[in-house]
């Protein structure tokens, strides 16, 4: 007798919390003039980050699916394909922004360009070494969400035409920020690779991205102003900002038992979850439902 009974369904991203959201951002038909705490500076590195998110999530993502192959755990499996399917929506919505601050004047495609060139360096690099170089930034884009999510000073300073969109990509990096360190454990984590990350990718898309934000900034003129130099500096990486409470909790990726997990955000996730796609949430009416099958 053929067995008739029905197969179990296969496990995916949202089943494990790392949903895919399709969303459909109002971006405006021209962005605000200067869109992080109405300084030039700031802004410029702003749209730098955005600018270098395509081709590094491209990267990510590569360097994780080399190896889905050696991942027999069902669950670990769902996470890694609920991280592919976030990151090349992110990539999607980056492009749009990107857009639209070339349509405001910026040149972001010379950072884009710069950072794509600085990853095809770290292609050159093992499998194993780029799923390190992957871990480590996964790291720093874990750290920088949970900053911008834990604070309300990028709500405050970020213009609400593209906070949005920085807010909902923040949120689904801290959903799927073990996926890419627990693919690594299945193959096996080595310290010295672990090490040997941090200095590759200083060298190469660290570089990168500060060579695109100069020269955002020499383009735009802004080198010629001093006082918005000086305070973008201070907004990005003074004493108590942004980048500096960022930076300042990046080596913990090389103590020998670091986990992404031991820090625990599973409750600004929830947070997040619901000011955003709760009932009343900001973005819930552009969410993409998808379509059920068979419907018209």
């Amino acid at each position: 007798m053929t067995d008739t009974a029905p197969r179990p369904r296969r496990l995916q991203g949202a089943d494990v919390g790392i949903p895919p959201r399709q969303l459909d951002f109002r971006l405006p038909d021209a962005l605000a003039p200067w869109a992080y705490a109405d300084n030039a500076t700031a802004t410029l590195f702003l749209a730098m980050l955005s600018a270098i998110f395509p081709p590094g999530e491209d990267f990510f993502v590569r360097s994780v699916v080399a190896f889905r192959d050696r991942v027999t755990d069902e669950e670990l499996r769902a996470k890694v394909a609920g991280f592919t399917a976030q990151e090349v929506i992110h990539s999607r919505e980056h492009d749009r922004l990107n857009a639209a601050f070339r349509d405001r004047g910026f040149p972001v495609g010379v950072p884009e360009k710069a950072v794509a060139t600085a990853l095809k360096i770290l292609e050159r690099t093992s499998p194993r070494q780029q799923l390190a170089c992957t871990a480590l930034m996964e790291h720093f884009t874990a750290v920088l969400a949970e900053d911008i999510l834990g604070s309300d000073e990028f709500g405050r300073r970020v213009h609400g035409d593209i906070a949005e969109l920085w807010l909902w990509h923040a949120l689904e990096e801290l959903e799927h920020k073990s996926v890419t360190y627990d693919v690594y454990e299945v193959i096996g984590t080595d310290q010295a690779e672990r090490d040997r990350a941090v200095p590759l990718v200083l060298a190469t898309v660290g570089v990168a991205a500060l060579f695109g934000w100069g020269y955002l900034l020499v383009q735009q003129g802004i080198w010629r102003r001093p006082s918005d130099l000086r305070e973008g500096w201070r907004l990005m990486f003074g004493p108590g900002q942004f980048m500096r409470r960022v930076l300042t909790r990046m080596p913990v990726f090389n103590h020998p038992r670091f986990h992404p997990d031991k820090h625990d955000t599973r409750a600004l996730e929830q947070q997040w979850r619901e000011i955003l796609f709760g009932e009343d949430g900001s973005l819930t009416e552009q969410l993409r439902r998808p379509a059920r099958r068979g419907s018209a």
